[in-house]
């Protein structure tokens, strides 16, 4: 990597994001010189020991600058799935290709690029392996199969490693699980889409760090590949999602839908621009879909937290910290470059009096 008297460095895109700060947070304090490039600053509370470029990874002369002496990079930088579908081709696909060419120029000793579950779609049987067959619901999960591609094609010359996490939760997540939080906090029930009986699969994101800092530590025939990583302790969504309600003490509950007319309730506000689901959500939500991660547990990963510990703590850092003037609408375009941010609830926040009664 470096000479014996530096420090190993690290460029983090999308560094100011929900898993771009754990990230840099981590490294940080192992004693890495880490670098975050990114849209937007950090926040003036996030104490992180980390420089910040602002700038788009899309950028190719700025990319090339920070890409100088950049021992790794963990490519976290992303679309959001509520974008349009063009920009989030550009930004997922075009912004992996510019940061692994300028990687490739620099020798960089190995890149970190944080795909997705979205890539297997629907149709996969649980539990899903990395060899199942890749296909996307919506703009979102083809371009991280594309942006995939694009990896692939720099492996024989760049050290690649590709990690498809589930949803991932942990402090300083908002997003769409704000909504969820919101609701409890305010003494709702938590509808669903489907019973509720189908297992779900989500991952703190501490345990995706862990991940990383596991695999930058591999021999280059072990990190150079594709791992799933996703919590192992996890069951139905209705018995899941009711541990921030047990937590709140509440006395509410998760409650079950009929599927289709859930579903197609939410294609139309989603077509509307009314919805803050995103399709793979709302497509997926009622299906048994998670991830083997036997490949990962056997190079030494173990998970620490369950679905249960994930959303509790999540929940308990959003009560602590949370202030609703953050939450942005749909047409302010800095709500929509991270998970770090409320979003607006639209046309679904409507109905949260009726389940405050039930």
């Amino acid at each position: 990597m470096t000479d014996s008297d530096a420090s190993p460095s690290m460029l983090v895109t999308g560094g100011t994001g929900f898993l771009g700060l754990h990230v840099c947070d981590h490294f940080a304090r192992a004693g890495w010189d880490v670098t975050a490039l990114d849209l937007k600053p950090f926040e003036d509370d996030d104490d992180i020991d980390a420089r910040y470029v602002e700038g788009d990874i899309r950028d190719e002369d700025l990319v090339r600058e920070v890409m100088e002496d950049v021992d790794v990079v963990v490519h976290a930088a992303a679309a959001l799935a509520l974008w349009d579908d063009d920009r989030i081709h550009s930004v997922t696909v075009d912004g992996t290709r510019t940061i692994l060419s300028a990687a490739a120029e620099a020798n960089v000793d190995q890149v970190v690029f944080i795909s997705s579950i979205t890539v297997y779609g629907d149709e996969a049987s649980s539990p899903i392996t990395e060899d199942a067959p890749l296909s996307a619901i919506g703009a979102y999960g083809q371009s991280k199969i594309d942006a995939e591609r694009v990896c692939e094609e720099f492996r024989d010359d760049l050290c690649v490693t590709i990690f498809r996490p589930p949803s991932f939760i942990g402090p300083r997540r908002l997003g769409i699980f704000e909504i969820l939080f919101d609701w409890i906090e305010d003494g709702a029930s938590i509808p669903l889409i489907g019973w509720g009986d189908n297992k779900y699969q989500l991952l703190h994101v501490e345990d995706l760090v862990d991940a990383i800092d596991l695999l930058m530590d591999a021999d280059e025939d072990v990190a150079n590949d594709t791992y799933n990583v996703g919590t192992e302790e996890f069951g139905t969504m209705r018995e899941d999602f009711r541990a921030p309600i047990e937590y709140a003490g509440t006395g509410k509950r998760t409650i079950g839908t009929p599927v289709l007319p859930a579903v197609w309730a939410l294609r139309l506000l989603e077509r509307f621009d009314l919805s803050p689901l995103y399709p793979w959500v709302y497509e997926t939500a009622h299906r048994d879909h998670y991830l083997s991660v036997e490949k990962l547990k056997r190079v030494g990963w173990e998970p620490q937290y369950s679905n249960r510990e994930a959303l509790v703590e999540t929940y308990r850092w959003y009560l602590e910290n949370y202030d609703d003037s953050d939450v942005v609408d749909d047409d302010d375009d800095a709500g929509h470059l991270g998970h770090r941010v409320g979003w607006d609830q639209g046309a679904v926040g409507f109905v949260k009096p009726v389940f405050k009664l039930v």
